[in-house]
């Protein structure tokens, strides 16, 4: 008895000396792995979650790659209950949903770096590729961004008309388009730029602009606009 009182107290203890740290010192003050532990308190409120959140970053590399993945491939790690899954998945969403707050209601040309920071948080660690369209309306604000389409690990297909009759349903009148690679390689393949070629055709005549067209990846982004492709 003596011994899981002692180990009950060692975890209580550590909990609350994390939680007085974060509170004089800031969160800035935990390693990563001490920031996964304050994620899974609420999920565990028993036991000591150091060992699996140490675990937690050496199976996926690193913080960034534990709230990067997908619900199955954490609930596939020994210690990874439903609610410790969730309690992950959904920090992911508030840092996506604050950083679309950033470019909301503002012009998005005069805050392109924020928007650009939406863009990685959003795409930049899924692992196949995904096809987002930003509708913009005549002040250059954002009126919507909408997932168009999900493919595989190296390919989207996308449908320039359909692209085209979304923006005239939403009143757009501009669009940027914004794609991911998951291989980490940010330059624009071949067939990159001949469907951006395609969805510009279609949409400037009906008067819609495309403003530009952005591949984030792990490693940073490429603007056709930038490269002198649109």
């Amino acid at each position: 008895m003596e011994n899981k009182a002692g180990a009950k107290a060692h975890y209580l203890g550590h909990r609350e000396r994390l939680r007085r740290r974060v509170l004089d010192k800031g969160p800035e003050s935990l390693s990563d792995y001490e920031l996964l532990e304050f994620l899974l308190f609420g999920a565990k409120p028993r036991g000591d979650v150091k060992p699996l959140a140490k675990a937690l970053i050496a199976r996926f590399g690193g913080l960034s790659g534990v709230l990067a993945a997908p619900a199955t491939d954490l609930g596939a790690l020994s210690g990874m209950g439903d609610a410790s899954v969730a309690a992950l998945r959904v920090l992911p969403e508030i840092a996506r949903r604050m950083a679309l707050e950033e470019v909301q209601k503002k012009t998005v040309i005069s805050s392109w770096d924020k928007l650009l920071s939406y863009c990685r948080i959003t795409m930049a660690h899924e692992k196949v590729e995904q096809f987002r369209l930003l509708f913009l309306d005549k002040k250059n604000q954002l009126i919507a961004d909408e997932l168009q389409q999900r493919g595989t690990i190296d390919h989207t297909p996308v449908y320039p008309r359909e692209v085209v009759k979304r923006a005239l349903e939403l009143g757009a009148s501009a669009l940027i388009l914004v794609h991911n690679h998951p291989s980490g390689d940010s330059k624009p393949s071949r067939a990159d730029i001949e469907m951006t070629r395609e969805v510009k055709s279609v949409a400037e005549k009906l008067n819609i602009q495309i403003h530009d067209h952005i591949i984030i990846s792990k490693s940073g982004h490429s603007s056709f606009k930038s490269l002198g492709l649109l």
